[in-house]
């Protein structure tokens, strides 16, 4: 059996490491006497995001039929929504390719592997949208508190921008005579 590993984490600047994951996977595969037939890996993309270009890849290898079962270290690397795992699982079942999960043990070839995704994913699902809600709940107290929130305000003298542009400086010479951004010099420009 030909095999797809797909492994992702979310930021490659805080520890996190994508060779647990495929190194892992790789010897589940050999164990199983599965050919690894590619490997897809997303590092440092969000799993919110439903387009990352590694998953989109392998999508596009499956329905190119280039393997016959697709390993994921968690189902959660592979998708945060229940739609979208769904939505995978349905495509892949129509291709005839199976889904597992190295750590939960779960393999969509069985009824109880089904059932326990939909549920396992369900439940994922729940636990996003409680961390969202917490997020919020401590911006709204922050504001409520009179906090400044984002990124602070960075003032420039529009004279002085003007000044610099009429002597020549071009906008990178400007921003970063003045520690701003080009954007901001653009900003400027623009209103005066």
């Amino acid at each position: 059996m030909r095999a797809a590993i797909y492994a992702r984490v979310s930021t490659t600047n805080h520890g996190q490491d994508v060779t647990l994951q495929t190194r892992e996977l790789q010897q589940f595969a050999h164990a199983r006497g599965w050919e690894i037939a590619g490997e897809y890996v997303d590092a440092g993309v969000s799993g919110t995001k439903d387009s990352r270009p590694e998953l989109n890849r392998l999508i596009a290898d499956a329905h190119k039929r280039r393997f016959d079962v697709v390993c994921v270290w968690r189902f959660d690397r592979f998708a945060r929504s229940v739609s979208h795992l769904l939505r995978a699982l349905e495509t892949f079942k129509a291709l005839g390719i199976e889904f597992v999960s190295f750590s939960e043990q779960m393999d969509t070839s069985t009824p109880a592997g089904k059932m326990v995704f939909t549920v396992l994913g369900a439940v994922a699902e729940l636990e996003r949208s409680l961390i969202v809600e917490r997020v919020r709940a401590g911006l709204r107290n922050a504001r409520a508190k009179g906090k400044t929130l984002g990124r602070p305000r960075v003032a420039v003298d529009a004279a002085t921008v003007s000044r610099l542009r009429s002597q020549g400086c071009t906008i990178r010479e400007i921003a970063d005579t003045l520690g701003v951004s080009r954007s901001l010099v653009h900003k400027t420009l623009a209103n005066v």
